[in-house]
């Protein structure tokens, strides 16, 4: 029936002039034609579609038929492949490239994850050919076309592991395969014309260069899509690892990419210090060169050392640093782990190659300077990664060791001034201590960790947040530190020689440290002591049956606490107040000593 009416209709439309079909005649055979394929009547459609006397009738409506084409082509067992295939490509010789386009690109589109790869592995090589076809008119075209690429890629699943990457479990590597020898031949022509341009008069081919920019920024944002992703939420695998990583030559494919258009590598990562010259185009500067994606592009040349080759090594190593700064800053505000991750890559790999103690303390003036050591507080206090958490740190503490003294000096003070975190705080102070200690050998002698300005930092350091009414348990990392710092000072500053100058200002300290912690650990002391009392009573009362006591914060309830946790707990709170009045008897009685010595 079906085949019946195919033939009707192009017999039909055989004795009209071309172009003048009506649109029930392209119902017709758009109907008939379909219906043919999906009942296997392939053979008859493709001898009507070859046939030299339906050529004007096949370009004008045989692009009707991709649909079912596609869909045998993508199952590659129906028996009517080869007569499908032969359909498709003649299809692809004979019908306009406009609808060609708008057909492939509809078939493009799926949700099956299975059928998601297959599709774009299909259509990629015709699409390729149509829009080769459109001539000067095809940058639009090939936008769409990528941006409908990424977006099925997109909704792959990630490989994580090098198995899954080499045996392409999820076929997204072979996507990115087939992305890169889908935009070759249009980045062959845009390198060609740069080329030429230069050779052109800028009279003669104003429209020229007009059309050059259009397919160069649409290869542009190409480049900048796949940078964000795929490769900024994959983690490449060193050479090491794996030796052929289908993933890193797609990397390096893209960076290729991205020199042959005219984009500097350099000029793109060093993009925060250059302030690129105004780029005539389509897109405003942050559109075209989106922040996330020039991250994701100084991490590959930083971390992986891709396209090294082609990268200047004229930049020193603090330029570079200062560069990296904002890529690293915006890496680590983000809440996603493989982006934390990228962002202490980065930042390592931007510190190591600056030397130890020669940053100056004008560069905590750039805003990136302090908003990166507050991303990396919040990394190394409340990320869920543990080895997130210690590579954080560890990055912090390589961040420190690279600024000279005036620097750190101004740096610890404002960590205590903005961390609001005891452990920071405590580490911190660590820090101070360990300057002083490095001050105080023999001509090792500065200016800040001595004298009078290390005074307003021990201030600082030497005192309670809330006085007597601190939380001793809450602070307990900020208090061990200060009075482990009081007690070296103690020791290792002489009273005649006090080049830290804690001798004079130790009558302050006694006032606004030790005498209102001596307060506070009475008070601590007794709340538990007293908190203990009752709830071992509590306990004895109710020795028939386990007392379950519920603990609120704030407005949610934790988990039911037993009495003997709750009693373990008060212990442990005691012990560490008899750990802190330890130390601080240990130092009262350091100062009588040296006093009186």
């Amino acid at each position: 029936m079906a085949l019946e009416q195919l033939s009707d209709v192009v017999q039909r439309c055989q004795a009209l002039p071309d172009d003048s079909y009506t649109t029930e005649d392209h119902d017709a055979f758009t109907i008939a034609g379909r219906s043919c394929i999906e009942e296997g009547n392939s053979t008859q459609v493709l001898s009507i579609v070859v046939d030299e006397k339906n050529q004007d009738i096949v370009r004008s409506m045989g692009w009707n038929l991709l649909p079912p084409l596609i869909q045998v082509l993508l199952k590659k067992e129906d028996k009517n492949l080869r007569q499908c295939l032969a359909i498709f490509n003649h299809l692809l010789e004979t019908c306009r490239p406009k609808e060609l386009l708008i057909g492939l690109l509809e078939q493009l589109e799926q949700d099956d994850l299975d059928t998601i790869a297959e599709s774009v592995h299909l259509l990629l090589n015709p699409l390729q050919k149509v829009l080769l076809c459109l001539g000067s008119r095809k940058a639009s075209s090939l936008g769409m076309t990528l941006s409908s690429a990424l977006d099925q890629v997109a909704k792959l699943p990630l490989p994580h592991t090098k198995d899954q990457e080499e045996d392409d479990v999820f076929s997204l590597c072979r996507c990115c395969t087939d992305l890169i020898a889908f935009i070759r031949p249009f980045v062959h022509e845009v390198r060609q014309n740069l080329l030429n341009s230069e050779e052109l008069s800028e009279s003669r081919n104003k429209v020229a260069a007009d059309k050059e920019d259009e397919l160069q920024t649409e290869l542009l944002k190409f480049c900048m899509k796949t940078l964000s992703h795929p490769l900024l939420e994959v983690q490449l695998k060193d050479p090491d690892t794996l030796a052929v990583s289908p993933l890193r030559n797609f990397a390096t494919e893209i960076l290729n990419t991205l020199s042959a258009i005219g984009e500097s590598l350099a000029s793109l990562v060093h993009q925060p210090l250059l302030r690129r010259k105004q780029v005539p185009g389509f897109l405003e500067e942050e559109v075209r060169y989106p922040k996330e994606s020039l991250a994701s592009l100084a991490h590959l040349v930083f971390v992986h050392h891709l396209a090294a080759d082609t990268f200047p090594s004229v930049f020193n190593p603090v330029f570079c640093l200062r560069c990296n700064m904002e890529h690293t800053c915006l890496l680590l505000s983000r809440t996603e782990e493989t982006r934390i991750q990228k962002g202490l890559e980065l930042y390592e790999k931007s510190l190591v190659r600056v030397a130890d103690g020669s940053l100056p303390a004008d560069l905590l003036e750039i805003k990136t300077f302090l908003e990166v050591p507050q991303n990396l507080v919040k990394v190394m206090t409340i990320c869920p990664r543990h080895d997130l958490r210690t590579k954080g740190l560890k990055v912090f503490q390589l961040s420190i060791d690279k600024f000279d003294t005036e620097a750190k000096y101004s740096f610890f003070q404002y960590m205590l001034k903005t961390s609001g975190h005891s452990g920071v705080e405590g580490y911190i102070i660590k820090n101070i201590k360990n300057q002083i200690d490095v001050a105080l050998q023999p001509g090792n002698s500065n200016t800040w960790f001595e004298g009078v300005h290390l005074l307003p930092l021990l201030r600082k350091v030497l005192s309670l947040p809330d006085g007597p009414e601190t939380d001793l348990l809450q602070y307990l990392d900020r208090v061990m530190e200060s009075l482990n710092l009081l007690r070296y000072l103690v020791i290792r500053d002489k009273v005649t020689q006090n080049q830290t100058g804690i001798w004079t200002e130790l009558y302050k300290i006694e006032d606004t440290f030790m005498k209102p912690l001596r307060v506070g650990l009475n008070m601590s002391r007794a709340h538990y002591e007293r908190e203990l009392h009752n709830t071992m009573e509590t306990k004895r009362s109710k020795a028939k049956e386990e007392s379950m006591l519920s603990v609120s914060v704030g407005d949610e309830k934790l988990p039911s606490m037993t009495s003997e946790s709750q009693i373990q707990a008060l212990h442990s709170a005691l012990h560490t107040f008899d750990m802190i009045e330890s130390v601080l008897v240990r130092i009262e009685e350091l100062v009588d000593v040296k006093e009186n010595l």
